[in-house]
């Protein structure tokens, strides 16, 4: 038998087949030298945008550094009464620096029924981990246990800006916002400049 019988490819790797891919491959190399040549006098373009998104994400990143450290630095525990639950988060009337001692501290929510007072001549320190004093607004903070309209609250909290609060229909007050989460904290800040 003939070697050519025994290859099982319709194309032999001899004679006139092997010419039209070697031909065919010197043409597709030359399409794409003369296609990376076009690129390269079209990349000012491209590599400028590139240029301008690299800029635009270490600037982003540098201000949500930034930011987080301005919410480390103004960290507060949130230790008070809640006026009202929202959908939003929850109103506190903060400034019960006794929630912060034992038995009171075992749990971020203790019950109504507690007897606790307020310093009245309470003022806030400016200070990680100070008291917050007066009204303010906890936005993302545990789900479990539940809270209720008059519980009290002792939790870590994070600014995060303001928040717009209506106690009666036509009164509109507007509260310091704290977040129990630093990363949610740090996304309302960046989301609000």
């Amino acid at each position: 038998m003939d070697t050519d019988s025994k290859c099982p490819s319709t194309f032999d790797c001899r004679g006139r087949h092997s010419r039209f891919w070697g031909v065919l491959s010197v043409a597709g190399a030359l399409a794409l030298s003369a296609a990376a040549a076009d690129g390269v006098t079209n990349r000012t373009e491209p590599t400028t945008q590139s240029a301008t998104k690299l800029v635009s994400v270490g600037t982003q990143a540098q201000q949500a550094e930034r930011l987080r450290a301005e919410c480390v630095e103004g960290r507060r525990y949130v230790a008070g009464r809640v006026l009202e639950v929202t959908p939003q988060g929850l109103v506190v009337d903060s400034g019960y620096s006794a929630l912060l001692s034992p038995p009171l501290n075992q749990s971020w929510v203790v019950k109504g029924n507690v007897t606790v007072t307020r310093d009245p001549n309470a003022v806030e320190e400016k200070h990680p981990d100070a008291v917050c004093i007066g009204p303010v607004f906890l936005g993302d903070f545990p789900k479990r246990p539940a809270v209720k309209a008059f519980d009290y609250v002792v939790i870590h909290a994070y600014p995060a800006g303001e928040q717009t609060y209506q106690p009666v229909p036509g009164v509109e007050k507007t509260l310091r916002r704290y977040c129990a989460s630093l990363e949610r904290a740090v996304d309302s800040k960046m989301k609000s400049r």
